[in-house]
């Protein structure tokens, strides 16, 4: 498929937390993404929410990079909150812990891959009068998965969940249905060409790297649009926010085996690797005592 054809869907599709999980990845596999409702409760969305409420508050919007580029793709009225795993406790016990997060990232990476981790985390906020972000997908984070294009490994598949409504006025995810499919990931299609990710709080979009997409335009006065990001991608590849930096390792041993996996505190076992990030050829747990 190239950006001269028309989209395999003009709307996302939706689907329940109790759909199998090999569905789900077979509905991504054609158009690149599917809502699935309900991932988080109304009261799990409300505790993150006040959670994070403070550290919001206290950041500025914007980029805070020199470079133009990366400033545009920021967004001027938007903040990024990152380190969640200190700051919200309904994030590292509950929402990073998720049962359907972890089997869709064994499904997508186990045999293909062997491993993965969580590259980042983010509270992604977009004011009123943010203009569209510019298209992208999440695989250009390493460019040789551009060259790869659709025959490449699977880099990243992302979870953005609602922690507000998502409307096509107050900034939605807006994606290319299909774009994943194209032959040249070069090109990354054109804003007629998206539609709006649509959602009620607690909803989350389940979308691969190679499907183009970019956070809509905030059209509103006075509505701000949350969402809370979380990214997987392969052992083999290095993460964006470096957690072993960040986190106390007391708190870190609260968590689930999977979570400290997650974020670079047990080794990784990429396939046809006897192991990474070890020392003396074990797990770094071990050391940690974890």
């Amino acid at each position: 498929m190239t950006n001269t054809e028309t989209p395999t869907a003009l709307t996302l599709r939706h689907v329940s937390p109790e759909t199998p999980v090999a569905e789900i990845l077979e509905i991504v596999d054609a158009d690149g993404g599917v809502i699935i409702e309900r991932f988080l409760t109304a009261d799990q969305v409300r505790r993150v929410n006040e959670e994070v409420d403070p550290a919001l508050a206290e950041l500025g919007a914007g980029s805070k990079h020199d470079d133009e580029f990366a400033a545009e793709f920021h967004g001027a009225q938007t903040k990024r909150l990152t380190n969640l795993i200190t700051l919200s406790p309904t994030f590292r016990d509950e929402i990073i812990d998720h049962d359907l997060l972890h089997e869709l990232g064994e499904a997508v990476y186990r045999e293909e891959s062997g491993d993965y981790w969580m590259t980042t985390a983010q509270v992604i906020e977009i004011g009123p009068g943010n203009k569209a972000q510019l298209l992208h997908r999440d695989l250009e984070n390493n460019h040789f998965a551009v060259t790869m294009g659709k025959t490449g490994p699977m880099v990243m598949v992302n979870f953005l969940i609602a922690l507000t409504d998502f409307t096509e006025e107050n900034g939605a995810t807006r994606i290319i249905p299909g774009s994943n499919d194209w032959d040249d990931y070069e090109d990354r299609g054109t804003p007629e060409m998206t539609i709006p990710a649509e959602m009620k709080a607690g909803d989350v979009i389940f979308f691969n790297g190679k499907v183009s997409h970019g956070g809509g335009a905030n059209i509103t006065a006075s509505e701000f649009r949350r969402g809370l990001t979380i990214p997987l991608q392969p052992a083999f590849l290095t993460p964006e926010e470096a957690y072993p930096f960040l986190l106390d390792l007391e708190l870190v041993k609260t968590l689930s085996p999977r979570v400290q996996k997650l974020l670079g505190f047990r080794s990784l076992y990429p396939k046809g690797s006897p192991g990474l990030w070890q020392t003396n050829y074990e797990d770094i747990a071990g050391y940690l005592g974890l």
